[in-house]
Formats: structure tokens, sequence, C-alpha cells
């Protein structure tokens, strides 16, 4: 999950990783109100910055100094809405104005090619890091962390000695990176960078930018990681799908996927695919998956339902494909859950679409049984999973 650069300023700051006073704005008015707080501190100084997912805002103009409140409001004016590479400003910082004397690069990643942390610094900082790594790669230290140790103090100053800092600032500058390296620990991330951090007039060290990606595989160690989801730009189906606690990624394709395993699901998206070549839909196009959903081992009727909800909630959806590989969930109880989910959906007005079933594994005969017994309308049974996967993309394609 990568966070804007106000939400990485907090998390900066409540480790100790020295920054300067930031207020977020929505509107011109907000964005005049907070650049007279936070300018009192800089002589009026402020820079209005476009809170976006991605790089490249300078050159777009999503960055503006502005010596006023009555500026800023101004230049807020002008950002907000700005579309900046696909993503729509809906939001401002306000942040301090500050005496630069010079920038510089520092960043944490994951290097998985050797299972270890890199990090790289630079005291070339404020421009594209990909561009100086290309044309000056000498310019740019790149040192290597152990993951059992981390960054300690031999490691910092090794990091500051590579960079090749003076060595009046290397303390300070050691000191943030260790700084940094707790956010990067602590947070659970696999990436911090600041480009860029920067020595003031007076001497100052300070992250005047900061990008931050958290791993959310880590989600259930950090709770407090919650206010940083931005839901703004994920698919609606997919947040429902987030409150349902279900494996769900919405594609572009109109046959719905179910299926219990991660596995099995992305081979029956590769089957439904092929299979689809075969047939053409009204617009010239053929037949794709439309999601990707796992319901893991918990195939009970209200799996079951909320997952059918979902994907009959998709307006691009014409069939849909269940396909259960019986293991801990007997394919019985799986074909119950179908059932009792019709009847749910049908109590809250839902209609059904075109569905293919494949059971196999365990219980699978029972389950079949179960099926055919409850003669549920647009359900058809097909037993392997080519054969269902052939049929769901002719009823995609006739609908």
């Amino acid at each position: 999950m990568d966070l804007y650069e106000y939400q990485a300023r907090d998390i900066f700051e409540a480790h100790g990783v020295p920054v300067l006073a930031g207020e977020i704005a929505r509107t011109p008015q907000e964005a005049q109100a907070a650049a007279e707080r936070v300018g009192a501190k800089s002589g009026g100084v402020v820079v209005v910055k476009a809170q976006v997912k991605t790089g490249g805002r300078g050159k777009a103009g999503g960055v503006k100094v502005v010596k006023s409140p009555e500026a800023a409001a101004e230049a807020a004016e002008a950002i907000l809405g700005m579309d900046i590479k696909g993503h729509t400003v809906k939001t401002v910082m306000i942040a301090q104005g500050a005496k630069i004397a010079e920038e510089y690069y520092v960043s944490f990643l994951l290097d998985r090619a050797n299972r270890a942390y890199l990090a790289m610094c630079s005291k070339e900082g404020g421009m594209d890091i990909e561009t100086l790594a290309v044309e000056r790669p000498e310019a740019l230290a790149k040192v290597a962390v152990d993951p059992n140790v981390g960054i300690d103090e031999a490691k910092a100053q090794e990091i500051v000695d590579a960079a090749g800092f003076d060595d009046a600032d290397k303390p300070a500058l050691a000191n943030v990176i260790r700084k940094l390296w707790d956010v990067y620990k602590a947070e659970d991330a696999t990436l911090v960078e600041v480009n860029p951090l920067v020595k003031t007039e007076d001497g100052q060290i300070v992250a005047l930018d900061g990008k931050v990606s958290i791993d959310e595989n880590s989600s259930f160690r950090h709770p407090e990681h919650e206010v940083y989801v931005d839901h703004s730009k994920t698919d609606p189906l997919e947040v429902l799908a987030i409150e349902r606690h279900l494996n769900y990624v919405k594609l572009d394709g109109c046959v719905g996927i179910i299926g219990n395993g991660a596995g099995l699901v992305m081979s029956t998206l590769d089957v439904v695919a092929y299979a689809g070549e075969e047939f053409t839909m009204a617009d010239g196009t053929h037949p794709k998956p439309a999601n990707f959903l796992d319901i893991g081992g918990g195939a009970n009727a209200e799996v079951m339902a909320n997952g059918l909800d979902i994907i009959f909630e998709d307006a691009q959806v014409k069939a849909v494909f269940v396909n259960v590989f019986g293991g801990i969930t007997a394919c019985d109880a799986v074909a119950d859950g179908i059932v009792k989910a019709y009847d749910i959906l049908a109590s809250h007005g839902k209609s059904p679409k075109p569905l293919v079933v494949r059971l196999d594994g365990n219980n699978a005969e029972k389950g079949r049984e179960i099926l055919d017994g409850a003669k549920l309308p647009l359900l058809e049974r097909v037993d392997t999973m080519d054969g269902a996967a052939r049929r769901v993309a002719e009823l995609a394609a006739q609908h």
C-alpha cells in the first residue's frame, strides 16, 4: 500500500525523523487557513503540494511556492482537480517553507534477488533518481543491509561514508538515517524514500518529502494502518468484497469466477480465457474472466451468497463459473451453500445470472446430487473443468 506524502510525513514525525510543519486541505479556503497557520513558522512562505501517488508532480505544475495565504488559496484552486499521470488531485498539503542549502537522497527498499534490504544514498537529491542512477551511477551509493542486523550505528556510518558526505554533516545524517530505518522496520514497509532530504541554511537536516510503501501482508500487526487505506481509487465491488472479507480482484471481462484456493482460481482464469477465444460476443470481443474470487475453505451459505452477490452486482458479468475442488470443505457443503445462497439472494430481490458449476474431490457425487435435485434457475452442472469453462464462455457470448 502506497501512502500519500502527508501520511508519510506524519509517520516520519511519529518516529522522530525531522520534518517541517504541514497540513492538508481539500478546498482553496482550507488551504488559505492552513497557510496562515503553517506560514507563521516560515515568514509566510509555504509550499502547496498536490497529494497523488505518483511522481512528476513538480513538472506537472502540482507543486507551487507561495508567500501569502491568499496566494496559497489561488495555488490550491489551480492544483485541485488537476490530472497528474491519470491521478486526480483531491487533496493538497500546505507545507512550511525552508531555506535550503543542499539536497540529498536516501531510501531503503527490498532487494528480493539477494534476500536482503538495500540502502541507497546520494549527495545529489531533488532530481529523478532513476536518471542519476543511469547517467552517473557513481553518485548513488548502494549499501546492502542484513535483515538480521538492520541499520545500527556502524551501518549508518557506512552509508554516509559511501555517499561521500562532508565529515561535519555525517553525524546528523547518520542519525536521521537510523530514524528512517526505524520507520522502515516498525511500519513493515517495503519502501521508505526521502527526496529531497535537505540541509537548511542553518545546518539542520530535514526530510522535505517522503514516499512510504507498506507491506499489506503485515496488516494483522497494524490495525492502525487502516486509516491509510484510500478507497477512492478502488473499484466499489472490491471495497464491498473487503467489507465482506472476500479475496476478490476486479478484472475487465464478462465471466464471473468463484473458486476455492488461489491456485485453482488462477488456473480457472486461464482455462476460461482460452475457452473464450472460441466464441465471439456482439461487440466483437471474446469472453474473458471478470474477476478473481477465492472463497478459500469456507464455502458455507453466507460466503457463497456474498460471493455470488458481488459478482451478480457486476454489470459486465454475463455468466458465472463456480469451480470447486472439495478438500477440507466437502463438495456437498459447497452445494448446500449454493442452494442456500440462491434463497438468500432471492430474499434480497436479486436475480441470478447463468451459472455453471463444476464440483470435484471430496463428496463430489453427493454435491452433484444436491444441485441436480435443487433445479436452480439458470444453473448448469458440468463435470470437467475444461468443459465447464467452454460452456460458461458460450453462455457469456450468448448474453
